[in-house]
């Protein structure tokens, strides 16, 4: 398995290609959510993901602060080989890249609130109620790194 952190500018078409294939895969068809995934904040990212010769395996995105929040965030996070450990693997990189590239002391996301124990053993806590985004419940959540 092989570990891809890159920004936008770095990707070549065809992982650009294969990274929105993949995001359409799971959250517009598998999870039948008709929404906007291409949202202008793409290009602002740090794009993390595992893939192997039968291509990608898990995937997320890294924001900086001011973006989505006002903290650095990580979105669009998917396991394309489920029950494997490869969500939690790309989970951890997508915080340490948060920290190492952004300064990170704390990182929020919006998560789907049936995700909510995986992003729990990520190191997340809720910090929101829950409320619905493109018709799926969600809360925010919050990772906080000790100095």
């Amino acid at each position: 398995m092989e570990l891809h952190i890159k920004k936008y500018e770095e990707l070549t078409v065809d992982e650009l290609y294969d990274l929105l294939r993949a995001r359409s895969e799971v959250f517009v068809v598998e999870q039948v959510c008709v929404y906007q995934d291409l949202d202008n904040k793409d290009k602002k990212a740090y794009h993390v993901w595992l893939s192997d010769d039968d291509g990608i395996a898990a995937y997320l995105r890294v924001l900086p602060s001011g973006v989505s929040y006002d903290e650095p965030s990580v979105g669009r996070v998917i396991s394309l080989r489920r029950r494997q450990g490869l969500g939690s693997v790309v989970l951890a990189e997508g915080l340490r890249v948060a920290r190492e590239k952004f300064g990170a002391k704390a990182v929020r996301i919006s998560a789907q609130e049936y995700a909510r124990p995986f992003y729990e053993q990520g190191g997340f806590v809720k910090v929101s109620e829950s409320y619905l985004e493109d018709g799926i419940p969600h809360i925010q959540m919050l990772a906080t790194f000790e100095e």
